[in-house]
């Protein structure tokens, strides 16, 4: 190993610093590299004329091996920030803040220079006042960098080379990408480099820009810095991107039909980086870069949006962000062969971003494997920050750890609070709530009733409920308070641990407890464990696996819980309008006009189902009532109209058909004439009406199976077998298609036929992809697969890229029992960059085909996006069956109490639990939990057959006992 080489850094003195701030006295100099604090110099006055005398050193080491290598010296440079020393009496202490940044590039060190001296021009901080009343000035710091000897000989520099590149942007990026502060846009490739390394360059932070002007050129580089004080001392001196004409680039879309889609990309949404990294590459690295190329000809860049971590963490790596999903990974193939023409020195431009397939990587590029994914411990993902205070980051303050242990407590209470709610529910079931007024028991009565309630917790399975609910809440406590992760290494230290842990529980047991009883707080009563959205979910669950009995209960359980939610009535009453009866609907829908008299979309949904009753005065009325409360509503005119068309009215049809055209006219001129009006101001905002009409209806809650009509992104790989396929083009919008996905919502399917008929002859080029999805939806709903797989050929052919168009397929097939043609279509789904609008059927039913395909690790992985995308007790329970499979038994365990706690009625979570139980020797436990599978009636035979076996295997007494 060689020995390292100190880089000596000297600030001499600053120039023109009253061109920063007239009144300026004293400041100092703080001196950074790769992150780290060399030093401040001492505080110095400044002179009349703007002068500072400084003559402050200070170093770092340069070694081949630490970490301050020959890769980071080729990157990055000095950061000098210059501070104000001031004070506004001599009681107070000196206040210091950063007036302006400076940056010293260090390249020259490499190409045979061991000293250079610079004058590094200072960039005022925008927060600061400098930056207001001076914005022009002109002052720098005079610095000198300098080596005792050489760091790369003559031989070593003459022999390698020196490889820079620049990413501009990301152009014709998804909509899903925001801009967002937790979100962090980057791309990546990997480089032979010095001594057979393998060098990721890494591009971070790149800025989402929205609609409007193109990037000037020229334009500067930016160092590969995180965000600075002074954004200006990013730009790297003399160093410009400064375009030039598609046809005389190098890369893709190039040609003269491809500039009108280059001009509009360039100027709409994009993610800018301008970012400039270097690396050095010696006569190795140069052989291995040379042979490389002539052997695959593409390099793989790849692109990722990645989730940069919530509040308060720091930079350093973290476990849990390696497992962090990425939310984009595509990749694009540069063309690198130029290189290789003698005289070439670089190439630029364009190039196509495909979705990430490892199969098509490596047939393009040889490379098998992904630096994101595969290799992310190398890369620094946090957001860098450097100079972004006069003094270190000070640890966290008294107050703070306080307000952290705080929330951690506050959980437990809640949890305690819970349990003994449903506890004392359970004793009064048992003996009844009058006891409680009939003066003191008697020890032996109070001892009796103690031991049937404890026998009647540890029958039903209650107590180990009971029990997992405050779990977490304890593992929290113990990582969060008493920041415990690891093992104890002796029984003593983890006997003294669990003593102290259990006085602190039993002591905040008791506070909440007394507070419980004493009737304090009452308002503040624990929320319950599922909320009304998730009860939404579990009923269209229960729905799709054909459990109506346990969708009603779910739909009853929402309504129960706030009886004053429009939306819970209006989603039961879709419910019982397709499943139960059209009584019960409108009993619904008119409890919804009860809570709301001008809801529009509970009026339009009472004349439907008036309509399926054959009230059709009353539906008139309805129909009248909503056109004239809102006048502007495009749907409730379509619907007018169709009801009138049905009555034989003809006229009034027409007249009702006409004014909703009339009003979608006028809603695509507004939006024509917000475009032209913001061309004209230089911006583009989002189109108004891209979507359906919003009526005024308070509803956040989807039904995950309603297939929308819009057309997603390109997904330039997802459709191997139509490469050629054009991109699918928005559906013309029209005032039934509208109303369309408004019906099949509320499972209007008499209207969905009469507004899909009106479509069908209203087209001129034909019937488009969103009305083939829709009419196959409704043969689905009449389970008449033969139909709906007509229309979801028609859709795969005019829309060949529709994530929507897939993930229907993939039902179709599911439910066909076709599960390798299933698998297929839920594969392609998710690696569409935009997802379809029912993810969470699509995770749930190619994860039930990996596990029967005994695939446990990627049923694992689907199952955990799907509790990321929305869990469920069965998002859950297909975690927790993928680990037990794979012995991860801990996962497994927590992932069923998940399960457990979101719905703690599933026989199958119980199932498996008593295996584990089994699995770890706990009998008791164990029996409690078969106990409780047999109550909940486990439908599963070779489940049941499964817990009987470990029994016998493990040696232990029937658990049906």
């Amino acid at each position: 190993m060689s020995q390292p080489i100190p880089v000596q850094i000297t600030v001499v003195s600053a120039q023109d610093l009253k061109t920063l701030k007239s009144n300026l006295l004293f400041t100092l100099v703080r001196v950074e590299y790769n992150g780290a604090v060399l030093g401040d110099s001492s505080k110095t006055h400044v002179l009349p004329d703007g002068t500072a005398e400084y003559d402050f050193s200070t170093s770092f080491e340069y070694s081949p091996d630490g970490p301050n290598s020959l890769d980071v010296l080729v990157q990055k440079p000095v950061l000098l920030t210059l501070l104000e020393v001031a004070s506004k009496d001599k009681k107070k202490t000196e206040k210091i803040a950063p007036l302006a940044q400076a940056v010293v590039d260090l390249l020259p060190l490499l190409q045979g220079v061991r000293s250079l001296k610079v004058l590094a021009p200072l960039y005022a901080v925008p927060a600061s006042p400098s930056a207001k009343l001076y914005p022009e000035a002109t002052a720098g710091l005079e610095v000198i960098v300098s080596t005792k000897e050489l760091l790369l000989s003559a031989t070593q520099f003459s022999s390698g080379n020196l490889l820079s590149i620049t990413l501009e942007a990301a152009y014709s990026v998804p909509e899903a990408f925001t801009a967002d502060a937790q979100q962090n846009y980057m791309a990546c490739l990997q480089m032979p480099a010095a001594g057979e390394k393998e060098l990721p360059l890494l591009f971070k932070n790149g800025i989402l820009k929205a609609d409007g002007e193109k990037e000037p050129f020229p334009r500067p580089k930016n160092w590969p810095l995180g965000p600075i004080l002074a954004p200006d001392a990013l730009n790297i001196p003399d160093s410009f991107i400064v375009g030039g004409p598609y046809e005389d680039e190098d890369g893709e879309l190039n040609k003269s039909e491809d500039k009108e889609f280059r001009t509009q990309a360039e100027s709409s949404r994009r993610v800018v980086w301008d970012m400039e990294t270097r690396c050095f590459l010696d006569a190795d690295a140069v052989a291995i870069l040379q042979r490389r190329i002539a052997e695959c000809r593409h390099w793989p860049v790849e692109l990722c949006r990645m989730s940069s971590g919530g509040k308060g963490k720091t930079n350093k790596p973290d476990k849990k962000d390696e497992d962090k999903p990425i939310a984009f990974h595509g990749v694009a193939y540069v063309n690198m062969m130029h290189l290789l023409c003698p005289g070439v020195t670089q190439i630029r431009g364009a190039f196509r971003v495909f979705n990430y397939e490892d199969s098509e990587v490596f047939e393009k590029t040889r490379v098998q494997y992904s630096i994101f994914r595969d290799r992310r411990s190398q890369l620094s993902l946090g957001k860098e920050r450097l100079g972004t205070s006069p003094s270190s980051k000070a640890a966290p303050s008294k107050a703070q750890k306080e307000d952290s242990n705080a929330m951690v407590v506050e959980d437990y209470h809640k949890r305690v609070t819970s349990v003994a709610v449903a506890i004392l529910r359970e004793y009064h079931e048992l003996f009844g709530k009058q006891l409680l007024d009939q003066g003191v028991m008697d020890h032996e009565t109070m001892e009796e009733q103690k031991r049937q309630l404890n026998y009647e917790l540890n029958t039903s399975g209650k107590y180990f409920a009971f029990k997992e609910q405050l779990k977490y809440s304890v593992v929290k406590i113990v990582r969060e308070k008493y920041l415990k992760t690891t093992a104890f290494e002796t029984k003593e230290q983890l006997q003294a641990f669990l003593s102290e842990l259990y006085v602190y529980l039993v002591d905040h047991m008791h506070m909440a407890l007394n507070k419980l009883l004493s009737g304090e707080d009452v308002s503040a009563a624990p929320p319950p464990n599922t909320t009304r959205k998730q009860l939404l979910l579990f009923a269209r669950e229960a729905e799709a696996n054909k459990d109506l009995k346990l969708a009603s209960l779910f739909y009853n359980q929402r309504i129960a819980r706030d009886q004053h939610s429009i939306q819970a009535w209006l989603d039961y009453g879709a419910f019982c309008l397709l499943y139960e009866d059209a009584t019960k609907a409108q009993e619904c829908f008119q409890q919804a006009v009860c809570l709301d008299p001008q809801h529009i979309q509970s009026l339009l949904l009472c004349g439907i189902v008036c309509v399926k009753l054959q009230t059709y005065e009353e539906a008139e009325i309805f129909f009248e009532d909503a056109c004239c409360l809102e006048p502007s509503s495009i749907i409730a005119w379509t619907l007018a109209g169709l009801f009138y068309e049905l009555q034989n009215n003809y006229i009034q049809a027409e007249r009702s058909f006409r004014e909703a055209k009339k009003l979608l006219r006028a809603e695509l001129e507004e939006e024509r004439r917000i475009l032209e009006a913001a061309e004209a101001e230089g911006k583009k905002p989002s189109s108004p009406s891209t979507g359906p009409e919003k009526i005024p209806d308070g509803s956040a809650d989807k039904p995950p199976e309603v297939v929308e009509g819009g057309t997603p992104k390109e997904e330039a790989t997802a459709v191997q077998e139509a490469p050629e396929a054009p991109e699918p083009q928005p559906p013309p919008r029209t005032i039934f298609m509208k109303s369309v996905e408004f019906l099949m919502k509320f499972n209007a399917v008499r209207f969905v036929h009469k507004a899909l008929a009106h479509e069908l002859l209203s087209l001129q080029g034909g019937p488009t992809c969103a009305y083939y999805l829709a009419l196959g939806w409704t043969y689905q709903l009449r389970e008449n697969l033969p139909r709906w797989e007509e229309c979801l050929r028609e859709a795969v052919r005019i829309e060949p890229l529709n994530p929507n168009v897939w993930a229907q397929k993939g039902h179709l097939c599911y439910l066909q029992k076709d599960f390798d043609k299933a698998k297929d279509c839920y594969e392609r789904v998710i690696s569409f960059e935009e997802d379809a609008a029912d993810m969470h059927f699509v995770y749930l039913r190619l994860g039930s085909i990996y596990l029967d395909e005994k695939e446990y690790g990627r049923a694992k992985h689907i199952y955990l996006l799907a509790c990321d995308n929305s869990a469920s007790c069965l998002t859950w329970l297909g975690v927790g069956i993928a680990c037990y499979r794979l012995e991860e038994m801990l996962e497994a365990e927590d992932a069923l109490s998940e399960a457990n706690a979101l719905n703690n009625t599933n026989a199958e979570v119980w199932g498996y639990l008593a295996l584990i139980c089994l699995q770890g020797g706990r009998q008791l436990e164990a029996e409690q939990c078969y106990k409780y599978t047999v109550k909940l009636g486990l439908q599963n035979d070779a489940l049941l057959q499964e817990i009987r076996e470990a029994q016998h295997r493990f040696g232990f007494g029937d658990p049906s006992l």
